[in-house]
């Protein structure tokens, strides 16, 4: 079967897995096809999205805005490329334009021009994308993220434990490892298929494995008393347990990975600069071999 990915066609394997398949070309084609460059495969297009969901993390965090804006950013990005493929829009330019729009949205208004000037990019790029990205999210721009459930779920099980004066401490550490859990599962597919306040379960149970401030499942069975759900305990534990998969397969790219990537990305736009990178690469080499027969000098003799 095929799928349609942005305008690359993907082939679904039997065993789930993806592959890009060969297309059919003539002889002229063919020719062409030896002297340019391979695409990106599926796993080179995930780690180049994940690295720059972390990004937004991290320039979210620089600026120091709301959880909020960081998740509606991520969002954006992901529902982003869910119709397009790196290879069309460098995932750079779109990052920045999905924190601009998020901010606007969430009503934490920062201009083009301070966000640009923040990071030390050019601001007209974020504005130029910025049509593309609302067209691609359909308008759509509500986004309901998991860091708000954290805090009610907090609160609740205060109650749920009868806190007393001083015990506070404990609550603010299961919170702000849930938190981080959390920021975990923003990097992984989790935010497109469970709802914000599954995945703030999914990060309280987390926590709590390292806190142990209280009986998890005890409290999920309290819970699920007083409240009218479609789920009982037991799906919900394996739903969670699904979220804990994907956070434990979640690969963060090294900058080894980054930079093989980002070279095949350039290639693919501009076949002329693989050329130059073998040249380059040929020409390191050459100075390396040059250096070393140098330094190693005369042979003595026995």
């Amino acid at each position: 079967m095929l799928e349609q990915y942005g305008v690359t066609r993907l082939e679904v394997d039997v065993d789930g897995s993806l592959s890009y398949p060969e297309p059919v070309l003539d002889q002229k084609d063919n020719a062409e096809r030896h002297s340019s460059a391979k695409p990106l495969n599926c796993e080179e297009e995930h780690l180049m999205r994940v690295f720059y969901e972390q990004k937004i993390q991290e320039v979210c965090a620089a600026f120091k805005f709301p959880h909020k804006i960081q998740a509606t950013a991520i969002l954006y990005f992901k529902r982003f490329y869910l119709q397009w493929s790196v290879m069309e829009h460098h995932p750079k330019h779109i990052m920045l334009t999905c924190v601009y729009t998020s901010c606007k949205v969430e009503e934490n208004h920062v201009s083009a021009e301070e966000l640009g000037k923040g990071i030390q990019q050019d601001h007209q790029m974020i504005l130029n994308n910025e049509m593309i990205v609302l067209q691609s999210l359909g308008f759509d721009l509500i986004v309901y993220a998991p860091y708000r459930s954290v805090k009610g779920f907090i609160e609740d099980i205060e109650e749920f434990c009868q806190a007393r004066n001083g015990e506070q401490e404990k609550f603010k550490d299961l919170r702000e490892t849930a938190l981080l859990e959390v920021d975990k599962m923003m990097l992984t597919d989790a935010p497109l298929l469970y709802t914000p306040g599954q995945l703030a379960l999914a990060g309280l149970r987390r926590s709590n494995a390292v806190h142990r401030v209280l009986d998890f499942e005890g409290y999920l069975h309290n819970l699920f008393s007083r409240q009218r759900t479609a789920y009982s305990v037991s799906q919900l534990g394996e739903l969670m347990g699904t979220i804990d998969s994907l956070v434990e397969q979640l690969k963060i790219p090294t900058a080894k990975d980054m930079r093989h990537i980002d070279r095949k990305l350039k290639s693919c736009w501009d076949p002329s600069a693989q050329d130059e990178n073998k040249k380059r690469e040929k020409r390191s080499k050459h100075k390396s071999k040059r250096a070393a027969s140098e330094m190693q000098g005369p042979v003595p003799e026995v």
